[in-house]
Order: structure tokens, then C-alpha cells, then sequence
């Protein structure tokens, strides 16, 4: 059976994700919307969408394939893909157990509240961003080493060493790639002690080979030793090393104390389907189901797609959700996170209490609530599912695209630059407009907040739909959207996925619109109620799957980018 495997995994790489490969009537269909009968993989980029596959047919389950996924993002999806990040992983089990794996990165011991702001009290730019400052403590590699070792079924040393024969074998770039490569290339240059091998002496054309010899290594000693293989021993020496170069501030002891940390997901119903998602230090899964428990009353479908009214509705729920994330979220082991009251229907309800649907609200006459009153954009996200009936949706990430493009020498990763998710002043926007509060200032050893939102969706007791989005502080809403597409307005998940999206997020206090996902009738509309818009590029990649009646696995893998689906 391996060699049959082998063989069909030898064509694939040949030939690409173009179709459906038959070899000894053994079958795997590749491509963005494709239908299994098996299992499948959705991720954001063909050859880790292989490398899962290849895993669920050597006899995984859905946590093997997620892992090996991840490492393999880390080698051909540099952009968000990641051993120098973090993120958070949903897993639902066949008999409907479901558990969360926060693996979010953390505030390094020597990090300060005001450790960006300069002499005069203001924000120093970049340092956040652009720097060995910006890193907090990676926490994938303890991730996936925890998760493995609690659900997995193949050994370790089989999950990853499809990643490691990527990085040294090397992969083809696509367009997208090696225009990414090529409009960094003086940040990598500049921001490193030595090129690293995301620059070469020509510019990067589709179809070049990207090896990495020093990132393959590194993996080697995660195979072999497991999170010491990553938090201590030479790879620590290395990060160590990096950041004294740099004036970082993560030491030895940083890296040795981190854990990633198991957790209960948040979870509401939306007419009738329960919406499971991630909990704090991640915000995206609490602005979700306040969205969707706030719009819940109202009969979206009877409005219409993306007709004024209905797009008011939505932008008007997103705007009171956001404005309670920058008060009230943040790492629940440093603050109390009222979860059950900002989730309440009835405090939903007074949320759109001064909703009109005839006028906009002015987001600086919104303000938090008050639930105790009774009492990021480059990120990637990669959905499975196995023959068993389990699900992952796991979402990770640098925080920008490269994170700070800054490699540990001789290791071969990026750093993050996650601290940025931070408020590193109270009321001062971060990279993606969000703007915070004192529940996410800056300590050590603190976690920074996330927009990250994996969802996994059931019906009836059953798996429905499992899905994930990157794009910062428009993540929530992007998910959200693929989820009334489908529940509300009946589309199938390759159309939920791939039609236009739009986005508010309370501050900045504008509507932002996809080129030709709302037409010229409803803009004036909706600016005649006090509503600004503003078209812009691309608003977030879904990746997805649905369960379809028949129990056959439907992908909706998203047009924007080089995301790709995989399934047998």
C-alpha cells in the first residue's frame, strides 16, 4: 500500500493539483473546489495540501495531517506559514469532543509596558513592527509537539519529515510567491547579517526552486528531539544569538519556560447550527458569535445579498462587537474576561438597542458595553478532515507578511512580529487599525490579542462545516461572512468562499468593500444614511470545507491567493 501512496504522490508532484490522478483505482482530487469521499485538506498552498493528503492515506488521522501541514506551510508558505509563530488550533473529535490548543506567541520576560513609546511618550515607528524588538516567543513548535502527542496516531517522526524533505529538496515558487520574494528583497537584505535563501542574485520568476538547507536542519532537530529540538540546545543558542544581534529581547529562559496551553473553545448557536471557535487570547471567536448573536433576529435572507440593508445590519453589529474587543479582550491569565455575559443574548440585544435601520451609528458615539453591568495581515489558516469524522481548523501566523523578515542565522526561520498586536499605547492603532486598550497593554510573559477565528460548524449533532480565514482584524468578518452565505442564503461553499466581501471594524470608522462586491445603488444608499466606504484589495482567504448530505467533504478553497484543496 505505501508504494501505491508513493506513486500517486510522485505523479501529483509532477503534474500539480490540476484534477483528479488514478493509479490501481486508488484516487486523490486537487484543485480549489473539489469533492472527496474521504478526507480532505484546504490550505494555502498545493504542495502542504499534498503533504497532508499523503498523511491521512498513510493511515493518520486529521491532527496528524494538521501537523504535518503546519511544518510543511513553515517551509512553502514563508509569508505566514511558521516555526517562529504562533496560533491557535480547533479540533473536533468523530463523537463531537472538541478542544482548543492556544499556542499563541507570548511578551518576552524583559518586555515593558512602554518598551516602544520614545522620550516623549509617543510610539517609536517600526520598532514594532520592524524590528528583533517585535518578536514575542514562538510558540508553534511546543504547539504541535502537545497536540501530537495527545491526539496523534503516527509517530512524529513520520508527521514531519515530509516538511524537512521539502525544504531541502526544495519546491517551485508561483507568481504570488516570488513576487512576495521579490518586493521584500531589501528588507531580508537589509534586516539580516546574511542574505538568507529568500534572496538570489536574479529576481524571482515562477517555477524557481526555493531550497533551504538550514531550515531543513532545524526541523531535523525538532524530529529528533522534539520541542528541546526548537527551546533548547543549538536552535535556542541560535535564537539567542540572533536577538543579542539585534537588541531582541527573548532569552534562554524565555524560550525554555514557554508552553502552549489546552483550553475550552467558545461556542453559540445561529439558527440552528453551533458555531464552535477560538477562545481568548484569541478575540476573533467572541467578535464572531457577537456578530452572529447580534444579527440573529433579524431575517437576513428576506433582506437580501448585499443589498443595503442587510450590509447595514451586519456593519452595524461588527462595529458594537469591535468596540467590546478593544475593552474587554485580551489574555484571560492577566485579565478577567466577562466570556459568558459579552456571548448573552440578552446583552447582544441591548447592544442593538440603539441600532436604526435607517442610519448609520457614528462609532464615536459607540462605545464598549458594559456586560458586568447585571452582576492582525498575513496570516494562513488550513482546514481538514479525516475518514474518521474529526476536524481541524487551525489558524497561524507572523502577525505581517514575513513577520519581521528577520531570519535566525543558520536556522533558517523568520521571526514574528507579533508584539505589534499589542496596544503599545492605549487608543494608538496597531498594523491593522485595531485599536486597544489596558486589557491588552504590554507585560511579561503575557499573550497579545488575536483576530484569529478557526471555526468548526455542526447540525444536528454532526460535522457541517469547517473553515478559517487570514487578513488581521478582518478575519472575524471574513469567516462571518462565509458562514450567513451558507446558512443564510443557501450558497454552496465554493460560492460562500470566493463571492466579494466588506468589512467595519468600529475604528477606522469606514465600510471597506472588495472591487465589485456591492453595486453602485446600494453605495449611494448607503452613504445617503452617513455610511463612508472605501474599495480595497483583497479582504481575507478562506479556506473550508463542508460536510455535504451525503457525507461526502466539499472544499472551498479561496480564489484569492494560491490556496489548494486535496482530497480523496
Amino acid at each position: 500500500m505505501n508504494k501505491i501512496i508513493f506513486i500517486i504522490l510522485f505523479v501529483s508532484a509532477i503534474y500539480g493539483c490540476t484534477g483528479k490522478i488514478s493509479v490501481n483505482k486508488l484516487t486523490i482530487a486537487e484543485g480549489r473546489n473539489i469533492i472527496s469521499d474521504s478526507g480532505m485538506v484546504v490550505s494555502a498552498h498545493p504542495q502542504s495540501s499534498r503533504i497532508g493528503i499523503a498523511i491521512l492515506r498513510k493511515g493518520g488521522n486529521a491532527v496528524d495531517a494538521a501537523v504535518a501541514t503546519e511544518f510543511a506551510l513553515a517551509v512553502c508558505y514563508p509569508e505566514a506559514g511558521n516555526i517562529g509563530g504562533g496560533g491557535f488550533m480547533l479540533i473536533r473529535q468523530a463523537d463531537g469532543t472538541t478542544d482548543l490548543i492556544d499556542y499563541r506567541e507570548k511578551a518576552p520576560l524583559k518586555a515593558s509596558r512602554d518598551m516602544y513609546l520614545d522620550a516623549s511618550g509617543d510610539v517609536s515607528e517600526g520598532l514594532s513592527t520592524e524590528t528583533h524588538m517585535a518578536s514575542g516567543v514562538p510558540g508553534t513548535v511546543d504547539g504541535m509537539v502537545n497536540i501530537h502527542s495527545k491526539y496523534g496516531i503516527l509517530s512524529f517522526r513520520d508527521v514531519i519529515q515530509p516538511a524537512i524533505d521539502l525544504a531541502r529538496k526544495g519546491f517551485p515558487l508561483t507568481d504570488g510567491q516570488a513576487a512576495d520574494f521579490n518586493s521584500n528583497r531589501q528588507n531580508f537584505i537589509t534586516r539580516n547579517l546574511t542574505p538568507p535563501s529568500f534572496v538570489k542574485d536574479t529576481p524571482w520568476v515562477a517555477g524557481d526552486t526555493l531550497r533551504q538547507e538550514s531550515l531543513a536542519q532545524t526541523l531535523e532537530r525538532i524530529r529528533d528531539r522534539g520541542r528541546d529540538g526548537f527551546y533548547s540546545g543549538t536552535t535556542a543558542r541560535l535564537i539567542v544569538k540572533e536577538m543579542e544581534r539585534g537588541n531582541g529581547i527573548i532569552s534562554g529562559q524565555d524560550l525554555s519556560e514557554y508552553r502552549a496551553s489546552f483550553k475550552d473553545p467558545v461556542l453559540k448557536e445561529y439558527h440552528g447550527y453551533r458555531i464552535i471557535s477560538a477562545s481568548p487570547p484569541s478575540g476573533g471567536g467572541i467578535v464572531l458569535l457577537q456578530i452572529l448573536g447580534m444579527i440573529s433576529p433579524y431575517n437576513l435572507k428576506e433582506a437580501g445579498f448585499h443589498t443595503w440593508q442587510s450590509v447595514h445590519l451586519i456593519t452595524e453589529a461588527e462595529r458594537r462587537a469591535f468596540a467590546d474587543r478593544s475593552k474587554f479582550l485580551g489574555d484571560p491569565g492577566f485579565t478577567e474576561i466577562p466570556v459568558d455575559r459579552l456571548l448573552d443574548d440578552n446583552y447582544l440585544a441591548r447592544r442593538m438597542s440603539n441600532y436604526s435601520k435607517d442610519s448609520a451609528s457614528s462609532s464615536s458615539k459607540i462605545f464598549p458595553g458594559s456586560p458586568l453591568a447585571a452582576v492582525s495581515e498575513e496570516t494562513t489558516h488550513y482546514s481538514v478532515a479525516d475518514y474518521l469524522g474529526n476536524a481541524v481548523a487551525a489558524t497561524t501566523t507572523l502577525n505581517g507578511t514575513f513577520g519581521n523578515s528577520i531570519i535566525v542565522d543558520s536556522a533558517g526561520f523568520l521571526l514574528n512580529n507579533q508584539m505589534d498586536d499589542f496596544s503599545v499605547k492605549p487608543g494608538v492603532p496597531n498594523m491593522y487599525g485595531l485599536v486597544g486598550g489596558e486589557a491588552n497593554s504590554i507585560q511579561p510573559g503575557k499573550k497579545m490579542l488575536s483576530s484569529m477565528t478557526p471555526v468548526i460548524i455542526e447540525k444536528d449533532g454532526k460535522l457541517f462545516m469547517i473553515a478559517g480565514s487570514p487578513g488581521g482584524s478582518t478575519i472575524p468578518t471574513s469567516v462571518l461572512q462565509v458562514i450567513i452565505n451558507v446558512i443564510d442564503y443557501g450558497m454552496s461553499i465554493r460560492q460562500a468562499v470566493d463571492t466579494g466581501r466588506f468589512h467595519h471594524q468600529w475604528l477606522p470608522d469606514h465600510i471597506s468593500y472588495e472591487k465589485n462586491s456591492l453595486d453602485s445603488t446600494n453605495i449611494l444608499k448607503l452613504r445617503s444614511m452617513g455610511h463612508e466606504l472605501r474599495e480595497r484589495n483583497a479582504i481575507g482567504r478562506v479556506n473550508a470545507i463542508m460536510i455535504l448530505p451525503d457525507g461526502k467533504k466539499a472544499a472551498g478553497a479561496d480564489r484569492r491567493g494560491n490556496n489548494s484543496a486535496c482530497g480523496y
